[in-house]
């Protein structure tokens, strides 16, 4: 009996890939490149599933060429890579990998928050550069975080988790959301609803955890960089196009805030080069969920769906992180 064919666009941990190979025929990428539109489709032609990264934009058009195609697993929480509709249209899932990073991307904002508030890059840079002949009193003055007062514009799962953390820092957390949590949940996260002009005007420290939708596109932008304090410390571990990277940089050269942390960018991976000549920003790669455990979680959930999405393992028939449960009632 021939076995369906599974494309994996990425390399990653081989012994979570051989958990496939019972079921399917797996064709998996030996390195990890970018895909165009045109070789996407050339690659899910004949393909029954898939498992892609958030730089794999599957949409109608890569789709018509599919016709065989009944899954796609994202190696990722965010998944607008991927066009839904299209996918549910054409009866096909879609999965992704939530929950598994969260506690991780939270310490990697707490990280990314430190670094910046105490210009750990900038200081890195100038040690590096021969430049430490003596120390100043006054030099390298940056923001204390204990104390502070931290805010969180998104506040789901990972949002939770980084105010969790605050408590041993005797910091207070206030954030904004689209829906406000519950009563207990507050309590639990010692955190203090407040509207975002609030958020923004108060956060020393402010950290984004906001999905990327059309409307969230430049939630933080000029205007609201001018809200914050010019003491004030911005971190980015969200979505690229969440904050006007533009209008970013220009806050930064002229102090309308103190410093930045960012890990995602729009048009990523190209950064604006505004950033790049900035001295007050700490800079990453959109790697806030890198941690080894955490990347084998995230890719052995991917597998988990896909395998489940084909009748087998303990999640037969109920891919666990579906994103598009309709499509399965439909199948059946």
């Amino acid at each position: 009996m021939t076995k369906p064919k599974v494309w994996i666009s990425r390399p990653f941990f081989p012994d979570i890939i051989d958990r496939l190979r019972d079921h399917f025929d797996v064709r998996a990428e030996s390195e990890e490149r970018a895909f165009s539109a045109a070789e996407l489709a050339e690659r899910l032609a004949d393909s029954d599933a898939a498992i892609v990264g958030l730089a794999d934009r599957i949409d109608g058009k890569v789709l018509e060429g599919a016709p065989k195609l009944r899954f796609v697993a994202n190696l990722g929480v965010g998944y607008n890579n991927l066009d839904i509709e299209a996918l549910t249209r054409r009866s096909i899932g879609a999965s992704n990998t939530p929950d598994v990073l969260n506690e991780t991307v939270a310490d990697y904002a707490w990280a990314l928050m430190l670094a910046a508030a105490r210009r750990v890059g900038e200081a890195e840079r100038w040690l590096r550069d021969g430049q430490w002949h003596g120390s100043r009193f006054e030099g390298w003055l940056g923001a204390d975080v204990h104390g502070k007062t931290i805010g969180i514009l998104g506040m789901g799962r990972i949002g939770q988790a980084i105010a969790r953390r605050a408590a041993g820092f005797r910091a207070r957390v206030i954030y904004h959301n689209r829906s406000r949590l519950d009563a207990a949940l507050e309590r639990e996260c010692a955190a203090t609803y407040v509207e975002k002009a609030s958020l923004l005007a108060q956060s020393d420290h402010l950290i984004l955890v906001l999905p990327y939708t059309p409307e969230n596109r430049h939630a933080i932008g000029e205007a609201e960089l001018k809200a914050m304090k010019p003491t004030a410390v911005l971190v980015n571990i969200a979505r690229g196009g969440i904050v006007d990277d533009a209008a970013l940089a220009r806050a930064l050269a002229a102090g309308t805030i103190a410093s930045a942390g960012v890990d995602v960018f729009e048009g990523e991976p190209s950064v604006h080069p505004d950033l790049l000549k900035i001295e007050n920003i700490v800079l990453s790669p959109h790697i806030a969920s890198a941690s080894r455990d955490t990347r084998r979680d995230m890719a052995a959930l991917a597998v988990d769906n896909v395998l489940a999405a084909f009748g087998h393992g303990p999640h037969a028939g109920r891919p666990p992180t579906i994103i598009n449960p309709g499509v399965l009632a439909d199948a059946s």
